[in-house]
């Protein structure tokens, strides 16, 4: 039984289809970025997920991010590390479920979901393949201690920022190039001029690169 509930695009190969994974962004739902579906290539077998902590009056977190007067806004980090775990649980289920090709799975991450698909991919290395980060950043106290690099090598990041991001600043975001350089990962930076969101050149080039991928 699945440990988070989701919804599926099936695909039009019968079996041993590439499979993209979606995580959502904080106080969103599995429905967010599943819009996205209908424009991917039709070999995928997609499944949106649902993050696991309800919020008030709607939406879903993986994380709480809190708010006080000593600390100022910070993340739950063990939930978020709860949260890793979660979806690595849900990528043995789907490959063992559906029919498709568990070599080739791509995460694709809102925000939140995008440090989650970060850490999941930096900490389950062997269980995914390329990682789609929109408009998030590299949470390195989520990470493991020590990450190897020949345990990393084969992963695939397409990274994207707005430059003008309110939520979560550019320069955080900024700091991930350098950080997967030194890990010897094949990666991909882009920034566009737009807020916290998915610019249409910004969702134009991941396709391109989605295609080179799958």
């Amino acid at each position: 039984m699945a440990n988070l509930h989701y919804i599926t695009r099936p695909s039009s190969l019968k079996n041993n289809a590439s499979l993209l994974i979606m995580c959502h962004g904080y106080g969103s739902d599995e429905n967010d970025l599943f819009s996205f579906a209908s424009e991917l290539p039709e070999e995928l077998f997609i499944i949106s997920l649902r993050a696991p902590y309800p919020m008030q009056p709607f939406g879903n977190a993986w994380y709480a991010i809190n708010f006080d007067a000593v600390q100022g806004k910070w993340s739950d980090d063990v939930q978020a590390k709860h949260s890793v775990d979660l979806i690595s649980v849900f990528i043995d289920y789907a490959c063992k479920t559906y029919p498709v090709n568990m070599e080739n799975i791509t995460l694709l991450g809102f925000s939140q979901g995008t440090i989650l698909s970060y850490a999941v991919a930096l900490t389950y290395p062997k269980k995914v393949k390329n990682i789609i980060a929109l408009s998030g950043y590299i949470n390195e106290g989520i990470l493991p201690d020590m990450i190897e690099e020949n345990t990393v090598s084969h992963l695939n990041f397409f990274c994207s920022h707005g430059t003008v991001d309110q939520v979560i600043p550019v320069d955080w975001a900024r700091k991930t190039p350098g950080f997967l350089e030194a890990l010897g990962v094949n990666h991909i930076y882009k920034e566009y001029p737009v807020g916290h969101g998915v610019a249409p050149q910004n969702f134009y080039d991941l396709k391109a690169w989605l295609s080179q991928y799958i």
